[in-house]
């Protein structure tokens, strides 16, 4: 049996009910309005992913161009007439063992923007310091592609798998690259096969190469190699061509290029020595749309 309430008592019990349901009220209130600020939040994101491309999204990363229309030294300058190649926005470096160690940090805030590394040799040559640039290049943030430099005592199809052997197909990479120049210093190949077998001998290299790291190879060659064995028919690669007493189009005339490679006794700090300095043909805007579509 339950006694009566003192009158006393009553209000202050009264209080409490009141207390309580204040308390209530409140709580429904502020549950309420987190989930409304959940929801809107919500739909802020998903409209900003609707509206927002992937620059707008994505951290800056290797698509960023260390800085624009760098003006290198050079220990033995060519004097440029037109074409200078400092009117180029975006520039880089390739680089061998011959570099030795390389500072990348520093020759990226140099103005350094993209690297071409030495992988391999004929079917047994490694570059002794491949592991070391393609290691450092990336963790400096520097976009980068391995190369090889062929070999005309071996056959291509040999030379494209010893390339697929030694280079990782990582996200990331630019295109392989297939150095393509006469060798007159080679102690044990100074053959010089005609036009015909050395653009065959190409084709079967590049087309093994694609199809393995799903990339359209680029070519780098030098005057006199382009002019004996008429590459200007051979298209549908990209190019990366020397020129380091002109413009490309003073010495290869009409055909398109990716690359150039306008010294090869420049100066670029972080590297020791003379080094060979190239640029993008094209804008920033350019070199980032080529990333995208080439650094997957």
């Amino acid at each position: 049996m339950m006694r009566a309430v003192p009158a006393a008592i009553r209000p202050l019990r009264e209080s409490w009910g009141q207390m309580l349901s204040r308390y209530i009220r409140k709580h429904a209130v502020l549950t309420a309005a987190r989930t409304a600020a959940r929801l809107v939040a919500g739909a802020m994101i998903a409209g900003l992913a609707a509206c927002s491309t992937i620059d707008d999204l994505t951290p800056s990363g290797p698509t960023e161009v260390a800085s624009t229309h760098p003006r290198f030294s050079d220990s033995d300058p060519h004097k440029w007439e037109g074409g200078a190649p400092w009117h180029y926005a975006v520039h880089g470096t390739d680089v061998s063992k011959y570099q030795g160690s390389i500072d990348w940090h520093k020759a990226k805030a140099s103005g350094v923007s993209f690297a071409f590394i030495k992988a391999t040799e004929g079917g047994d040559r490694v570059d002794d310091l491949f592991e070391e640039h393609w290691r450092k290049a990336r963790s400096a943030g520097v976009p980068r592609a391995a190369y090889h430099f062929y070999y005309f005592c071996r056959p291509a199809s040999e030379q494209a798998r010893w390339f697929i052997d030694n280079v990782p197909k990582e996200s990331g990479a630019l295109p392989p690259v297939l150095d393509m120049e006469w060798n007159p210093q080679s102690p044990t190949c100074k053959l010089r096969p005609d036009p015909a077998t050395v653009r065959s001998e190409m084709r079967t290299f590049l087309q093994i190469v694609e199809k393995h790291y799903g990339k359209k190879p680029i070519i780098y060659t030098s005057v006199d190699f382009f002019d004996d064995n008429g590459l200007s028919g051979f298209r549908g690669y990209p190019y990366w061509l020397r020129s380091v007493a002109g413009h490309p189009t003073a010495k290869y005339g009409s055909h398109p290029f990716t690359f150039w490679q306008y010294t090869g006794t420049g100066v670029i700090p972080g590297i020791k020595g003379d080094a060979d300095i190239n640029v993008f043909n094209g804008d920033v805007r350019a070199w980032k749309k080529w990333l995208r579509a080439n650094a997957a």
